[in-house]
């Protein structure tokens, strides 16, 4: 049997996955994947993956908007998240975050949808989901001020940042994710930040259908490939696959406290 991992971001809404969902979450499961958290990246879209989590027992999930929707909807209230946030299977909050690589003249707005989430992840006491690109600066002040006026836990998913930035994450509590990046042949750097880090704050993902890691790269992703991303985790901490897939799993229980103690029958 393989170990046991938790995909801890995937977006099986996605049209790439379109009349395939129950294929999709029956490899991952086979593969050692029991878990997965679907992200919806806008509130238009939640509805979509809460059923798909209400349909699937392996599959929870979390929602708000990202960084580069917010030209398209308002960012939710604070009073919206915490609504849906209700659902038992409604994990975390975001993805959220600043995203200036392709969409800067939206700095202003995104970074008030990020200030919102981070509300949101107080008052529910669900994870934050941050997606960071070219935002370094902006993304570490105002998570730690968003922190230092309430702390909240986040988790920087598909982290490839900055070694300072990681560092700052850290410094807060927040937890480092694992992506197929990490096993690409040039993210010498970006393994050499995650070796760094403490073990206990690493979760593994996908962020299927995109980021495919070797050897799948330039493939559609998908959940059952997070068993490759373990490979080169393991690799990068000097420890078994069986190890780093447990330790993991433990890291994403602890964070995803909600997951880890939801049962079929908190879905009656």
């Amino acid at each position: 049997m393989p170990p046991t991992l938790v995909d801890s971001h995937c977006h099986l809404d996605f049209p790439d996955f379109a009349e395939e969902i129950d294929d999709v979450v029956a490899r991952a499961c086979a593969a050692g994947v029991t878990r997965m958290v679907s992200i919806a990246t806008s509130m238009a879209g939640e509805p979509r993956v809460r059923a798909i989590a209400e349909t699937h027992a392996p599959v929870f999930y979390a929602a708000g908007l990202h960084p580069l929707h917010v030209h398209e909807e308002s960012p939710p209230t604070v009073e919206k998240l915490v609504e849906i946030a209700r659902h038992p299977k409604m994990v975390g909050i975001g993805e959220t975050g600043l995203d200036y690589h392709y969409s800067v003249e939206t700095r202003a707005v995104q970074q008030e949808s990020l200030r919102l989430h981070c509300e949101a992840a107080r008052r529910t006491g669900l994870p934050l989901i941050i997606h960071s690109r070219d935002a370094d600066a902006d993304m570490t002040r105002i998570l730690t001020e968003e922190h230092a006026a309430g702390a909240f836990s986040c988790v920087m998913h598909c982290f490839s940042s900055s070694a300072e930035l990681g560092r700052a994450m850290l410094d807060l509590g927040f937890y480092l994710s694992m992506s197929g990046i990490a096993t690409f042949r040039k993210s010498t750097d970006l393994r050499e930040i995650f070796a760094s880090a403490p073990l206990d704050r690493i979760l593994v993902e996908t962020d299927s259908p995109y980021l495919a890691p070797q050897p799948k790269r330039g493939k559609r992703n998908e959940p059952a490939y997070t068993a490759m991303t373990a490979v080169t985790g393991a690799e990068v901490f000097g420890i078994s696959v069986e190890d780093f897939a447990a330790a993991t799993t433990a890291n994403f229980d602890r964070l995803f406290a909600k997951a880890a103690a939801w049962t079929a029958e908190d879905a009656a």
